[in-house]
């Protein structure tokens, strides 16, 4: 399993993306998933092998770097330029480490499944989330 290597100065919303803006609970850097607390009402690093379901259930990717009860904007839909390398038309989940995001044939058995969304070049990716919440069989 693989996550993809994302630089956080390099990552850039698109013009028409969609963002949040909130309060870190944690660490967060940019490019890294996050999920929305709904106790605290700050956002954490998402992880879909977590045992607790609002962790496991991403809501966007971090467009700025903060550490806990700063302030930090999230793009949850469209274009973001995500800082690393992608592969246009390749779907990109979520994953078992905390914030990270793997390509599709990089999913495992047993996670929960959450899509991000597509690439839409090598460098763009295309926010689109999608969360069953069920385990990848």
């Amino acid at each position: 399993m693989t996550d993809i290597v994302i630089t956080a100065a390099n990552v850039v919303a698109g013009n028409s993306a969609t963002i949040a803006r909130g309060t870190a609970g944690a660490t967060i850097t940019a490019g890294q998933v996050v999920y929305l607390d709904p106790t605290t009402g700050k956002y954490g690093l998402a992880d879909v092998n977590s045992a607790t379901a609002a962790v496991r259930n991403a809501v966007g990717i971090a467009l700025n770097s903060a550490s806990a009860n700063q302030p930090i904007a999230v793009c949850t839909k469209g274009p973001l330029t995500i800082g690393g390398a992608i592969l246009a038309g390749v779907a990109y989940y979520a994953s078992g480490t905390p914030g990270g995001i793997r390509p599709v044939a990089d999913n495992v058995t047993g996670d929960y499944t959450c899509l991000l969304g597509l690439g839409a070049s090598t460098t763009v990716l295309n926010v689109d989330i999608e969360f069953p919440n069920v385990p990848l069989a």
